[in-house]
């Protein structure tokens, strides 16, 4: 029967795979995923194409008790499902990444938007993510939260900039679990996880001080958080408002971030970058401001 040969040559795969994970251990995230893929395909044409799989997976049971009868367990309907749907994943312009592990492309599978999956391919090769790091990442819809100008440039590989990877909204962890919080305690809340703050803001950020002190007029000032992106080679100033925007904020901002380049910056450094976070509200008024380096995003609290 033509069903035997296909079921043969995926058994093959497959064997050979189990022998391969024991004997090379330093390749075995790379034959894993080319086993899948292929048996994946083989699965697709054993059922008659793509289009006709969508149909029925009586095919898929049968193999599925067989190779558990004849290789053992973890060849369930589900795990040969995911074979197929991996291949065609594959199929439509996801990249192979030997980078990642078969564990981490079943956490992508359930996912539906192919340029949403590319990204999250693209942050664990870069960043080496864990599976858990890239569950965590999903379940906090970050790419949904990226400006719709960033997915662009993504999609169309375009250059980005400092800016571009601030999702919005920012989530902060508020460990306090209260609803009014004043912005002391905002800051507080970011501080006590800063890392995981940083990484909202995106990539390349770190820490300069808190409550940062200026003076203006022989005035004290205090930023509410100075930070240095060491990507872009340039200093970040923080405003946090838990209010809603409004356009002295934006005023604000702007003396703070001028104060840096002219006091703080030196000639190798780029401009100085301002990021307002609020509360509520709609920033349509950094439209009419004339400072192409000033962003804001709202936060919620988790």
């Amino acid at each position: 029967m033509k069903d035997e040969k296909y079921y043969n040559e995926i058994k093959d795969i497959l064997i050979s795979n189990e022998v391969y994970k024991k004997v090379k251990d330093y390749s075995k995230n790379k034959h894993d995923l080319e086993s899948y893929y292929n048996v994946g395909k083989l699965l697709i044409e054993a059922q008659g194409g793509k289009e006709k799989a969508k149909y029925g997976d009586q095919l898929i049971k049968r193999y599925s008790i067989k190779l558990t009868n004849e290789l053992g367990k973890g060849y369930t309907t589900t795990s040969l499902k995911r074979m197929r749907q991996f291949y065609l994943l594959i199929l439509k312009g996801a990249p192979l990444a030997h980078q990642l592990t078969w564990e981490h492309y079943k956490i992508l599978i359930p996912l539906r938007n192919e340029n949403e999956i590319n990204y999250y391919i693209d942050q664990c090769i870069k960043y080496n993510l864990s599976k858990r790091a890239l569950r965590e990442k999903i379940k906090q819809k970050e790419y949904e939260r990226l400006p719709d100008i960033t997915k662009n440039k993504l999609v169309n590989k375009e250059e980005t900039n400092i800016t571009d990877f601030i999702k919005d909204p920012i989530i902060i962890k508020n460990s306090l679990n209260k609803e009014n919080i004043s912005e002391k305690v905002l800051q507080q809340l970011i501080l006590d996880d800063i890392p995981f703050f940083l990484k909202q803001l995106g990539n390349g950020f770190t820490f300069i001080d808190n409550e940062y002190k200026i003076k203006i007029n022989n005035k004290d000032n205090y930023i509410d958080l100075l930070l240095y992106n060491i990507i872009y080679n340039s200093y970040v100033v923080i405003e946090l408002k838990i209010t809603e925007l409004k356009k002295e904020h934006i005023g604000q901002i702007e003396i703070y971030k001028n104060y840096i380049d002219e006091h703080l910056k030196t000639k190798m450094q780029n401009n100085t970058i301002g990021i307002i976070i609020y509360k509520s509200g709609n920033k349509f008024l950094l439209h009419y401001s004339t400072d192409n380096n000033i962003f804001a995003t709202k936060y919620i609290t988790i």
